[in-house]
């Protein structure tokens, strides 16, 4: 989930502040759905008048085949 959110922020563009003209800055991110699609909402704060603005990144999964999914092997830790 993590990585979700970093690759999400660096791919963003600052939007510019409709009262000042300027570019304004992320504040934070937040997971706001993780099923079936994840949704991460960014805030943005103007530098100037501190006006916010939230921006959504959507993320939909990917499936792997059944034979592909993985499990644990219990015989190597056996005691």
């Amino acid at each position: 989930m993590v990585d979700r959110l970093r690759s999400a922020a660096e791919q963003l563009e600052a939007p510019t502040c409709p009262d000042c003209h300027l570019e304004m800055r992320w504040y934070r991110s937040e997971l706001l759905a993780d099923e079936p699609v994840a949704i991460i909402a960014h805030l943005f704060v103007c530098p100037h008048c501190k006006r916010a603005e939230r921006t959504n990144t959507i993320f939909t999964g990917t499936q792997a085949p059944s034979g592909k999914l993985s499990a644990p092997r219990f015989g190597a830790y056996a005691a």
